[in-house]
């Protein structure tokens, strides 16, 4: 008779000896039994939970090709601990004549088939479980349940009987660095692509390269990850000085054998603080959390508006500063790069639907928006709106602290004639027991009323402060270097993009560059106030009864600056 011997061993169960033992204890049973060993078959460090063994299937290919007649193994949960895939494996043997034999439960049969595999997944189970307890056992202390975060490292401290600590953490002080320079960068606007292609350039050792990995680099997904299992360094919670774990468990696809991620509900998350290992601070930390769900939220809007465009294009930070806003004044369609540095109608372009073949350059027309920006905000009608604007405001505020004063004074005088009223008729002989209880009552209010008058601030004249002017002056200056600085640009040009609705292009011979340019948004709105009043008749320049507040360029060198226009 031929044999084949099968063998296996676990990477969490044995060790690499564990094979040639078998395969020794095997080929001494065959040689017990007279039969011939035609075959070996191995797998080293792999769970007999998947069928996806090189080993194993190949196997099964053999059987089928007839080169052995009996299959032996040291035990059968060698051969499988899956009751499905033991089953099949059996199934396909009789069915070609081929016996299954191993040395610890002799040949088998369906009763070792169904309780085998039964006693055997009921191992894996178990096993998954006391693995499961004993990690979080190492969470809740505060050590590692397995990896470590990139911007740490191993802290091994001898112990009393000669052991090493194990699942210590931290701060590896270089790698910090790199996790604070990508928060600040994103925080600063710059996409996950954007900090991954600087990293790389600069040579920087991404995580996987401390891992063994030498073909590893940055990548944006090493940065982004999944904000829903908490993957990626922006959304590493750790860096806060919170050790989040059990976010997700993992089950095991029965057609591939592969592993697939599934969410745990947060009730089943374990936390713990571990500010020993914060990295972030938490201002940092919000700001990109506020910048990362604005990101979504424009993904959904375009997603909503756009079902069938491809997810991500919609996910693409802009290349220019005004990619996407360009529309063409002819026929409604966007204006797009032709070429290196040239913007046309894309229906001219792509369909010849459109009469207008007139290009620009994108310099030109970024350059006649930021002149604008730095130009026309500064003139004088803006300026002398702007404070008119504030002392609005100031005066509204003062008008309101006046009536409440008024309304307390009105009321105070009423109560104060009412007290008047009831002596007037106690001394006139008109007293009733009721009467008491009406004074105390109004005792009690006039006391109230005098204290909150006492107590309330006298309302002061509006008084503006006489460096107002240069102060605007200093936000609007600040806000045109900030769009050409290298380190705020990227935010500064998302703010700005905020600003502007669309911007139509108008082929007119004698315009500059060939166009006559229009704007719609709140720029176009603020504007408008150098173009000779306030137009009502269009959205773009709805100002003032309609106030709307815009805060430009917070956090780049200058405080917030309010337009209510």
């Amino acid at each position: 008779m031929r044999a084949a011997i099968y063998a296996r061993y676990s990477s969490d169960q044995q060790s690499t000896a564990s094979i040639p033992d078998q395969v020794r204890l095997c080929r001494r049973f065959c040689d017990e039994q007279g039969w011939s060993v035609v075959e070996v078959f191995a797998d080293e460090a792999v769970s007999g939970a998947t069928h996806l063994r090189s080993g194993f299937q190949e196997m099964q290919q053999r059987a089928m090709a007839g080169s052995f007649d009996i299959l032996v193994s040291e035990a059968l949960d060698r051969l499988s601990r899956d009751q499905e895939h033991i089953a099949g494996l059996y199934k396909r043997l009789t069915y070609l004549g081929v016996r299954m034999v191993t040395k610890s439960e002799g040949e088998i049969n369906e009763l070792h088939i169904g309780l085998g595999g039964t006693m055997s997944a009921l191992f894996l189970r178990q096993l998954s479980q006391k693995t499961h307890r004993g990690l979080e056992g190492r969470v809740r202390a505060g050590k590692s349940a397995g990896g470590i975060s990139y911007g740490y490292r191993l802290d091994r401290q001898l112990l009393p009987d000669g052991t090493l600590t194990t699942g210590d953490r931290v701060i590896d002080e270089g790698q910090a660095a790199i996790i604070r320079r990508i928060f600040d960068a994103y925080a600063r606007g710059k996409s996950a692509r954007t900090i991954a292609i600087e990293l790389n350039r600069d040579c920087i050792a991404p995580p996987r390269l401390s891992q063994g990995d030498r073909t590893a680099s940055w990548s944006f997904s090493t940065i982004s990850g999944n904000w829903k299992r908490g993957t990626g360094i922006l959304n590493n919670e750790l860096y806060l000085g919170k050790l989040v774990w059990n976010r997700q468990r993992f089950i095991k696809d029965p057609e591939t054998g592969k592993r697939q991620a599934r969410p745990n509900p947060p009730e089943a998350w374990i936390t713990e603080a571990v500010p020993d290992l914060r990295i972030i601070d938490d201002p940092l930390w919000q700001r990109v959390k506020e910048r990362q769900g604005a990101v979504r939220q424009d993904i959904l809007t375009e997603r909503t508006a756009s079902p069938h465009a491809p997810k991500a294009e919609l996910g693409r930070r802009a290349r220019y500063l005004l990619s996407g806003l360009l529309h063409c004044g002819c026929c409604g369609s966007s204006y797009i790069m032709i070429s290196a540095d040239r913007y046309g109608c894309a229906a001219t372009r792509n369909a010849g639907t459109c009469i207008n073949r007139k290009t620009i350059g994108r310099t030109d027309v970024e350059t006649r928006v930021l002149g604008g920006l730095r130009d026309r905000l500064m003139h004088p009608d803006l300026i002398k709106e702007f404070i008119a604007e504030f002392q609005r405001e100031m005066q509204q505020d003062r008008l309101s602290a006046l009536s409440a004063r008024g309304e307390n004074e009105r009321r105070l005088t009423k109560v104060r004639k009412d007290i008047d009223g009831l002596l007037t008729a106690i001394t006139d002989g008109m007293y009733h027991p009721s009467m008491k209880a009406k004074m105390d009552t109004l005792e009690a209010e006039r006391a109230r009323l005098e204290g909150a008058l006492d107590t309330a601030p006298k309302p002061e004249p509006v008084a503006l402060h006489p460096g107002l002017a240069g102060i605007y002056a200093g936000k609007v200056s600040g806000l045109a270097e900030a769009l050409n600085e290298e380190g705020t640009r990227a935010e500064a040009a998302d703010l700005l993009r905020g600003l502007i609705e669309k911007v139509i292009l108008r082929p007119d011979p004698g315009a500059p560059h060939g166009h006559r340019i229009e704007l719609f948004g709140e720029l176009a709105a603020i504007l408008s106030l150098c173009d000779g009043g306030l137009a009502t008749n269009a959205k773009a320049r709805t100002v003032g009864a309609g106030f709307r507040q815009v805060t430009m360029v917070a956090g780049t060198g200058f405080e917030p600056v309010t337009f209510r226009l």
